[in-house]
């Protein structure tokens, strides 16, 4: 029940964050719709959110919480490691951030080539970046607080400390109108302003655990070494989705418009992904880690399963929900403004086509997270680099044929290789077992989401005759 109890906590607060976030893009495409302006802005948006996402949607948590959970017993112990990631992490954010500063036209070029035929959109993408990068200094921080308040079972400030982004952003598009084309500029402030806030705003709270003291000599010890090792794996392996969307958002600047289509519709499913994935892995990793240390073989497996039964209870319903009214949901949350006709057909067929992957993407969350607790990064690694390269060379290939359809097609194609294979070496290895009460749960899932989605559909159908009744 504390899974669940726990999972609950972290959902909520998320929930709120993303139905803020979906506040914050309703007035994102009322004023900037999915034109060039949009283009430059979620391009200059989505390089540091992937990496606040690859950070703080429990890939640091990954490799960080089982290394420091394993030293609590001694608070000495685990306060030096603490504080000197904590400090290495300083050092090597700044000088990142600092590089990437200076070598900005060359890192926009690499993330976003298609726009180096319209100079114009390219400026304006490299002005826009510069200002929201230093984000990533102060998330990528703040989401090292929150894994230390995850390490004591604290889930609920670290899980509301994303709403403050969107809060602040939603405060200057409430200005659009008076603000008109300078509006992207103030939303990439506000961007790195966020960042800064949600770093003090976690620091209060995580003084009761841990007290960071800046130093410059740190002493590089075998845990230290042992945790970066494991930090980049984790990195690649737990945010194998979202390094597959930054590739689709390289392959997508080669079609005008379709940055944009990809962004709306990303953040649809996103929501139930939050939930059904990144917040059971990020909730069950504490306790996980503790009985693999501690060899507790039915904890393990009883938390295992209903981990993965929440992951699928929660996500089989939504895909269906999302595979039958793509268009529908579209429509009613962004067609309104300069969001047009055109853009939420678009956007929703690039729903249709995320929402058939939505199940993998959780799945990946969670088998990565059964791995992380064995202090296994590798092995995701691996899989996860496969996964990229397929979602790599279907996108390349089919792109000219298909259009910007083909990156959400190979994203689900290349999550669903990722999620099978994960499973299987889970099986292999027997780190992994069904126990009875999964699999009757798990008919009775699919069973109710089958009469859901039967149920759902012909909803639509009486809505849309109904209404075109009325229109007569």
């Amino acid at each position: 029940m504390n899974v669940i109890k726990s999972t609950g906590t972290f959902s909520f607060f998320t929930l709120i964050s993303r139905l803020l976030g979906y506040v914050r893009d309703i007035l994102i495409a009322i004023f900037l719709g999915a034109g060039p302006l949009a283009d430059a802005f979620f391009v200059a948006f989505r390089i540091p959110n992937t990496f606040r996402r690859l950070f703080s949607e429990g890939t640091f948590n990954a490799a960080f919480v089982p290394s420091y959970t394993s030293l609590l017993s001694t608070k000495k112990k685990s306060e030096n490691f603490a504080n000197n990631i904590f400090n290495l992490l300083i050092l090597s954010l700044f000088f990142l951030v600092l590089i990437i500063e200076i070598l900005m036209p060359l890192f926009v070029f690499l993330i976003a080539p298609g726009f180096d035929g319209d100079f114009q959109k390219m400026e304006l993408a490299i002005t826009l970046t510069r200002i929201t990068f230093p984000f990533l200094l102060f998330i990528s921080l703040a989401s090292f607080f929150s894994a230390i308040l995850n390490s004591h079972n604290k889930f609920a400030i670290a899980s509301a400390a994303p709403i403050i982004l969107n809060i602040i952003l939603i405060g200057v598009l409430l200005f659009g109108k008076i603000l008109n084309d300078q509006l992207v500029y103030y939303l990439s402030y506000a961007v790195t302003v966020s960042g800064t806030v949600q770093f003090i705003f976690l620091y209060f709270f995580i003084k009761k655990h841990f007290r960071p003291k800046l130093k410059f000599k740190i002493k590089i010890d075998e845990k230290i070494k042992k945790f970066f090792k494991k930090l980049l794996p984790s990195i690649f392996s737990s945010g194998v989705t979202q390094i597959n969307i930054l590739v689709g958002t390289v392959i997508a600047s080669f079609q005008a418009s379709a940055v944009s289509y990809l962004y709306y519709a990303d953040r649809i499913y996103q929501i139930n992904l939050a939930i059904a994935g990144i917040a059971i892995g990020t909730v069950i990793l504490p306790q996980l880690s503790k009985y693999v240390q501690n060899n507790k073989k039915e904890k393990i497996d009883l938390i295992q399963n209903k981990a993965l039964e929440l992951s699928l209870f929660l996500s089989i319903p939504a895909a269906i929900a999302l595979l039958i009214a793509s268009e529908e949901i579209m429509s009613c949350l962004f067609g309104y403004g300069s969001f047009d006709e055109e853009s939420v057909m678009n956007s929703a067929k690039a729903l249709f086509f995320f929402a058939i992957g939505l199940p993998a993407f959780s799945l990946i969350k969670v088998f990565s997270t059964f791995c992380f607790a064995r202090h296994n990064t590798k092995v995701p690694f691996y899989i996860s680099l496969i996964s990229v390269l397929l979602n790599i060379i279907i996108s390349i290939v089919f792109f000219k044929e298909i259009g910007f359809l083909i990156i959400p097609i190979a994203t689900t194609v290349a999550s669903w290789f990722n999620a099978i294979l994960l499973f299987i070496l889970l099986k292999k290895r027997k780190i992994f077992n069904f126990n009875l009460i999964f699999i009757n749960r798990f008919i009775k899932i699919l069973v109710a989401s089958t009469l859901m989605g039967i149920f759902f559909n012909y909803s639509i159908i009486f809505l849309k005759i109904n209404l075109n009744m009325c229109k007569v």
